[in-house]
């Protein structure tokens, strides 16, 4: 048996750039195998005779030359005492890479956590309301799918799982473009949707979604920095710009009291979520915070609610005081056992909204961003009306009289400060005027 060491690459007499791989040869008998190895060397500086630097290579520091040459001594050197008849070709590859990533006794071994595995950590450790869960949980299902579609589509990924401490920006962009596409992938691949099932058919998601989607998957690459489950700061090379929104629009109180004074008569059960949809109007929750609202929410002439959103962290409790209307409301059922008001689905109670305001005419003209395009849209009030525009028409309403959003916001349950208070009053024509009427 007779092991040697070649290179394939030659180079110019003065080129002192360029660098070829050394390979390794093993000859036994009829036997005659090579592999590469990770080693590398100007040609210039290869001595075929030393299978190493050459003598006078002043270029070179002497201890590189050295550290080389032993690299190549001890690979002869292993690769003769680990020889036996049957070595292949793998066996060699094998072999040479064991020299220089030698594999770790299983003793010694740490069990790393999987990426999933952080996932739920995170979900038990962070603090997050129910509503955020569902989010992050939603976000962990697509990033599932994500590994699964890697793993039919891709060659050589078969294996293909999401690793904390290798995620790159380039990623991510793979997993913004999963995200954005798979609505298509959903038709492609359907095998996906069995195996990480989700309760919709995912529809096309625009710009502002993706956004969403990925500042929780930052908090979340944040959190595993900060309790160093990971060094891996992939965000740092994948900013995320700003959601685009359009001009806040929503409806006035005099559109809110022609919608509550409309003749329903004939449509019992429009009628009582019509009711429901003003009284939200007058106390401006979120609808899932409507939702869950007994007969004990009303102390002492108003309704107190923790939100959902800050329940976790720092609970705010908000007190609105009821108007006539409210009370009005809540006397008309006051009989209603088990709910604070009969209250339908929400899916139910969007669909009504939108009926209820083609049944009183509240059909103007709005100007909307559209989510998936973002290109600007015309859009009539009644095809865009939901459970959310009640609570826009409460802040808005309020902003517009006492132009104080800390004040609404005690109201609203926006913390001080908070961006999202943005999204729910327009600084309008008349505010302007009134603003410019006091330097004169």
């Amino acid at each position: 048996m007779k092991v040697s060491a070649f290179i394939r690459k030659s180079a110019k007499k003065n080129d002192i750039d360029t660098l070829a791989t050394v390979y390794f040869r093993l000859r036994d008998g009829e036997k005659d195998i090579k592999a590469a190895s990770i080693l590398s060397i100007n040609p210039n500086h290869w001595s075929p005779e030393k299978q190493g630097y050459k003598d006078r290579i002043v270029l070179v520091n002497e201890q590189v030359k050295q550290e080389f040459n032993s690299h190549v001594q001890n690979i002869f050197s292993k690769i003769a005492k680990t020889y036996n008849p049957k070595a292949d070709g793998e066996w060699l590859n094998k072999t040479i890479e064991e020299y220089f990533h030698p594999p770790i006794p299983p003793e010694s071994k740490k069990i790393r956590p999987s990426f999933h595995d952080l996932f739920n950590e995170f979900f038990a450790k962070h603090r997050l309301s129910a509503v955020r869960k569902k989010n992050f949980e939603v976000i962990q299902r697509r990033l599932l799918r994500f590994e699964l579609f890697i793993r039919l589509t891709k060659r050589n990924q078969k294996d293909f799982a999401l690793d904390i401490d290798l995620i790159t920006a380039d990623t991510l962009r793979e997993v913004w473009d999963f995200f954005e596409f798979e609505y298509q992938h959903y038709k492609e691949y359907p095998s996906l949707y069995k195996k990480v099932p989700e309760s919709r058919i995912p529809g096309p998601r625009g710009r502002n979604t993706l956004i969403d989607n990925f500042c929780r998957l930052r908090t979340f690459f944040i959190w595993c920095y900060e309790n160093k489950k990971t060094t891996n700061r992939p965000f740092d090379h994948f900013p995320i710009e700003e959601a685009v929104y359009g001009t806040p629009y929503y409806i006035t109180i005099e559109e809110r009291n022609k919608l509550y004074h409309t003749n329903l008569k004939n449509h019992s059960q429009l009628a009582i979520q019509r009711d429901i949809f003003v009284f939200q109007c007058l106390i401006g929750c979120r609808v899932g915070d409507l939702l869950k609202m007994t007969k004990a929410n009303v102390i002492n002439g108003a309704i107190e609610y923790i939100p959902k959103k800050t329940k976790e962290g720092r609970p705010l409790t908000v007190r609105v005081p009821l108007n006539s209307t409210a009370k009005e409301i809540i006397e008309r059922y006051s009989n209603t056992a088990d709910k604070f008001l009969p209250f339908i689905s929400e899916q139910k109670y969007n669909a009504a909204i939108k009926r209820i305001f083609l049944a009183a005419r509240l059909n103007r003209m709005v100007t909307i961003i559209n989510p998936t395009t973002r290109e600007e849209e015309k859009r009539p009030l009644n095809e865009i009306a939901s459970s959310h525009i009640a609570r826009r028409c409460f802040v808005g309403n309020l902003y517009k009289q006492v132009k104080d959003p800390n004040l609404v916001g005690a109201l609203s349950g926006h913390k001080e400060g908070s961006k999202a208070f943005a999204r729910y009053r327009e600084i309008d024509e008349d505010m302007k005027k009134e603003l410019v009427d006091l330097l004169n």
